[in-house]
């Protein structure tokens, strides 16, 4: 109890500082909004075309663009913490008894409540613009996303305290996520890629992630690839969130 009472304060103060500044919550939801106005409208006449999309283009395109605001938003999340290092509130908290982890995993919190909202209004919108989907594979895309998230902003923690730069930081994470966008099949499936392509993504989590949620938004989720996706997103979220917590205690020993 002790841990998540020290989680829901550290939580709690996050929060309040995102709410000071909302900017934030509206910048990262205006990327994949304006794919989804912009880009999503070019599928409508190709979609038919990608094997096993169906014929919705939207019903095709928002699972991805989920998948894409769970990576790209959380990854950023450890900007934030390199400001708090470098005012001194990570020093303040180190004098505190408070378990290091709970201080992590209070931070992670505030990330995926915020991505939550992100992914609320990204889905509405996309109900509203004419996207076709069960409430249960919403649902269980829904928590494939949430998982991501919480991998990556895991993730992006132990990397700002590992660099302590945004000049180091922001060039590590443009590296990685850069092949991730265009291997996953956020935006175009890969089946329609050459074959030495379509072996390469074969290995990248990310592609099976976008793929069950995908799947999940099309109503097939008792299906493997759904399973796979989600124990992709398990096990992501599990090696970020030992990777966090230990570099969390090293930074506070």
């Amino acid at each position: 109890m002790r841990f998540f009472t020290e989680s829901y304060i550290v939580f709690r103060r996050q929060l309040r500082m995102n709410l000071r500044n909302p900017a934030w919550v509206l910048i990262g939801i205006m990327q994949p909004v304006m794919y989804l106005l912009l880009f999503g409208p070019l599928l409508k006449p190709l979609v038919s075309q990608f094997p096993g999309a169906g014929d919705n283009a939207y019903t095709f395109f928002v699972p991805g663009l989920l998948v894409q605001l769970g990576i790209f938003g959380a990854m950023f999340a450890g900007f934030s913490l390199i400001g708090e290092w470098r005012e001194g509130v990570i020093e303040a908290e180190r004098v505190t008894p408070a378990s290091r982890t709970a201080l992590l995993f209070g931070r992670i919190l505030r990330d995926l409540l915020q991505l939550l909202v992100q992914a609320l209004i990204l889905i509405g919108l996309g109900f509203a613009m004419g996207m076709r989907g069960s409430i249960g594979g919403v649902i269980v895309g829904l928590v494939i996303t949430l998982l991501v998230g919480g991998a990556c902003a895991a993730a992006s923690n132990a990397l700002a305290l590992t660099t302590k730069s945004e000049d180091v930081m922001a060039p590590v994470i443009n590296m990685v996520m850069m092949p991730i966008l265009l291997l996953s099949g956020i935006l175009l499936p890969m089946t329609i890629g050459p074959d030495w392509l379509k072996r390469i993504s074969d290995f990248i989590p990310f592609r099976w992630i976008t793929d069950a949620v995908r799947s999940s938004f099309l109503g097939d989720v008792m299906t493997t690839t759904v399973l796979w996706g989600l124990l992709a997103a398990i096990v992501l979220s599990a090696l970020a969130a030992w990777w966090g917590t230990s570099v969390f205690r090293k930074e506070n020993a």
